[in-house]
């Protein structure tokens, strides 16, 4: 009998159902621009949110502190301010309960001798990425805490791509458990899928730049930018030098997220084409199926969320979005790996 059984997997998948839930809180968080309302770190005292107005007149002047307040909220009362404490402190609160998730049964199957050799290598990779993820959220926070009332860019989208590369791990460790059969691979079609993977991933990146730098409030029209053009001049005169406007720059990181979308949409249905000339198992008919209907489903929702500027609503359903996009692509690669 194998170590790894049905218990291992509903383990894994629960820790992959959190991560999702702690990725639609993260763009609340982000969306309600709430996440420098918690400017210190505290791991246990921290997981208990003032209990009294002398606790959350602590914490407002603690907020007062800090750029975010006295840049662009000074005009908050503490009602206002207890809104936007909320959604940051749920998010380190989820954040915790996941580590726990992982940890004790982690700890119990090890002392139980369920899990394979292979598993527990897998499993302390998964631990290392989300203690790494933690590490990038706090990194992430203090960029807003110093000279700037927001936080940097780069680690948001670190912050945001290490969550979903640790969901898609843990989910692809589940599918090793869920799939233990190995079968002859196409290495051809399997590496043309990874490469869609990777592109995906890199708009994923793009998504959190157009987040981090509010790039989703400015050509809100669709399929042109601003005045009808393909390619507003803005996106390449803001930064200098120019390479800078791709990267740093509004317009910029906008218009190579635009264009990433297309090229996602080229590769999934690329790989879908080349998928139903071959002889199909139940399984990869479905992962093919499922990935071209959430491509639809994405790219409107991409549209929607520009065009009407990233209501809140619209621009956390964009994410999970992505986030299932994301699911199935990994779900696809492995039925095609393995």
């Amino acid at each position: 009998m194998k170590k790894d059984n049905k218990t291992v997997i509903y383990w894994l998948l629960t820790g992959c159902f959190l991560i999702f839930i702690m990725v639609i809180v993260g763009g609340i968080t982000r969306l309600t621009h709430s996440g420098l309302s918690i400017s210190n770190y505290k791991l246990i005292s921290g997981t208990i949110p003032p209990m009294n107005e002398v606790e959350w007149n602590e914490a407002f002047e603690l907020y007062k502190q800090y750029p975010e307040y006295q840049k662009l909220n000074n005009h908050f009362s503490l009602e206002e301010f207890k809104d936007i404490y909320f959604w940051e402190w749920i998010h380190r609160v989820i954040g915790r309960f996941i580590g726990l998730v992982f940890i004790i049964p982690f700890i119990y199957f090890l002392i139980k001798k369920r899990l394979s050799k292979s598993t527990i290598k897998k499993s302390i990779i998964l631990l290392v990425m989300g203690g790494f993820q933690g590490f990038l959220g706090w990194y992430m926070v203090k960029s807003g805490l110093v000279d700037r009332p927001d936080v940097s860019h780069y680690r948001l989208a670190a912050h945001l791509t290490t969550a979903f590369l640790t969901f898609a791990y843990t989910f692809w460790v589940a599918l090793d458990l869920m799939f233990p059969n190995k079968k002859a691979i196409d290495k051809k079609f399997r590496n043309f899928i990874r490469i869609g993977l990777v592109v995906l991933i890199l708009q994923i990146i793009y998504g959190a730049f157009v987040a981090g730098l509010d790039a989703g409030w400015i050509h809100n029209h669709w399929p042109f930018m601003n005045e009808g053009k393909l390619m507003h001049e803005t996106v390449y005169i803001e930064q200098n030098p120019v390479y800078l406007n791709f990267i740093e720059g509004k317009s910029g990181v906008q218009f190579v997220h635009r264009t990433l979308a297309y090229v996602v949409v080229i590769f999934i249905l690329a790989i879908w084409y080349k998928a139903k000339q071959k002889q199909l198992t139940s399984w990869q008919n479905k992962g093919i199926n499922g990935l071209l209907i959430m491509l639809g489903i994405q790219f409107l929702l991409g549209v929607l969320t520009l065009v009407y500027a990233v209501p809140v609503w619209l621009g956390v359903a964009h994410q999970v979005g992505a986030f299932i996009l994301l699911s199935l692509m990994t779900f696809t690669l492995h039925r095609f790996s393995k």
